[in-house]
């Protein structure tokens, strides 16, 4: 019986930890579609899984009929985590689209159960010609082609996330102007989108209404204070690659000295990471390696121009590097790769070299392993990225655990 009551017991912990980490992993989860299973597996252990955001992070988890919905407060504003194209080529969002987004998703709160894509267009387009919005310099008139699939693919998104469920059409009839699409609206899961700690019909008189919405009530009494550290802390090391001492506060990172133990240790119960620590801070890596929505190294041609300069840069740690500096050797590099057909051919086009360090910069960045801004001359490396470097062979153990740094849906 005692053998029987340990492999429940150990089942347990091993269904409640895959249900935490499909949380991470997928924030809001339908209960139909390819992660129902998962959603199952979230209803069973809502309870426990509540209790512990609650405690260890302070993000909020809402269990429906139609979804589960972790709402994750982020630690950071972050641009490289954008939202993209359901299909295709996974484009990142351009500003209109996070706007005609903003505007479908008002639409879809006071519409009826059910809606076209043509009226849905309609009522965004009078949305989109408010003179407070037009004279941002945003335009959306239906007339070209490029807006409409600027629609469709806010649309595709949309039911992705699961607020619309295509009922008939395509959307592509749409973009040519010769069919039209009906979806229903879900909206109960509508109403789970907003991860804010306070309602946008509350902020009509803030100066900056995207802090006011995350804007949380400072603690005060030094528990609650202590709290809200462990809050930060735990958010940082749940969602980001890395974690630096160098970027903490005074008070954070006193707590952590004291408290770093016990709090990777519950992050490694709950989730099964592994916290790595260095002397310059803390990775919880993932020896499953599903976790992360960027991964390195990564086969292909981007994948290889990112590790080879990740390999350059983890010998100037701190030291800013020029971008042009990279240019040229991806440029050097081109040719003799793209010979040995290890690299795409158009690798050595005119210009090709820009494309391919913008793509190999985003990663690193997404990764916390560089810090650089798009558009400007010089990129620093971080000391995550000395993981990358080319030192001394050295023999595995069998079943060692993988190092790679992740990150974690939002």
């Amino acid at each position: 019986m005692t053998a029987l009551n340990d492999a429940l017991i150990a089942s347990r912990i091993a269904e409640q930890r895959k249900a935490a980490r499909a949380l991470l992993s997928y924030p809001l989860l339908r209960s139909s579609g390819r992660h129902r299973d998962l959603f199952v597996l979230v209803a069973k252990y809502q309870q426990e899984l509540r209790e512990w955001f609650d405690r260890e992070t302070g993000w909020r988890l809402t269990t429906t009929s139609e979804a589960a919905r972790l709402s994750k407060l982020t630690t950071v504003a972050d641009p490289t985590y954008p939202a993209t194209e359901v299909s295709g080529s996974r484009l990142p969002f351009g500003r209109r689209r996070y706007v005609l987004t903003c505007l479908a998703l008002a639409v879809l709160e006071r519409c009826d159960q059910q809606i076209t894509l043509g009226r849905l267009a309609e009522q965004v387009m009078l949305g989109a010609a408010d003179p407070e919005l037009a004279a941002t310099g945003i335009t959306f008139t239906m007339e070209r082609r490029d807006e409409r699939s600027d629609m469709v693919a806010v649309v595709r998104l949309l039911l992705e996330i699961g607020v619309l469920d295509r009922v008939a059409g395509e959307e592509q009839a749409f973009v040519n102007t010769s069919g039209d699409v009906l979806y229903d609206v879900r909206r109960r899961t509508l109403s789970m989108l907003s991860t804010s700690t306070r309602g946008p019909s509350m902020l009509t008189d803030a100066i900056d209404r995207c802090a006011a919405l995350t804007y949380e009530t400072p603690p005060a009494t030094d528990d609650l204070r202590n709290r809200r550290i462990r809050h930060r802390l735990t958010r940082v090391l749940l969602d980001e690659p890395v974690l630096y001492y160098d970027q903490l506060a005074e008070d954070e990172l006193a707590y952590l000295t004291g408290q770093r133990t016990a709090i990777c240790r519950r992050i490694t119960e709950f989730t099964g990471l592994i916290a790595e620590v260095r002397a310059e801070g803390i990775a919880m890596v993932d020896p499953f390696d599903d976790l992360t929505d960027v991964r390195m190294p990564e086969i292909g041609t981007d994948g290889h121009v990112t590790l080879l300069i990740a390999e350059r840069l983890s010998g100037s740690i701190g030291s800013p590097v020029a971008v042009a500096d990279l240019y040229a050797m991806v440029r050097e590099l081109a040719e003799e790769f793209t010979r040995q057909r290890v690299w795409r051919a158009d690798a050595t086009a005119p210009g090709a070299e820009t494309a391919l360090v913008t793509t190999a910069l985003h990663k690193l960045t997404a990764l916390r392993l560089v810090r650089h801004t798009p558009g400007t001359d010089w990129v620093t490396p971080l000391p995550a990225i000395a993981r990358y470097g080319v030192g001394e062979p050295t023999v595995t153990e069998p079943g060692a655990t993988k190092t790679t740094p992740t990150r974690k849906r939002r």
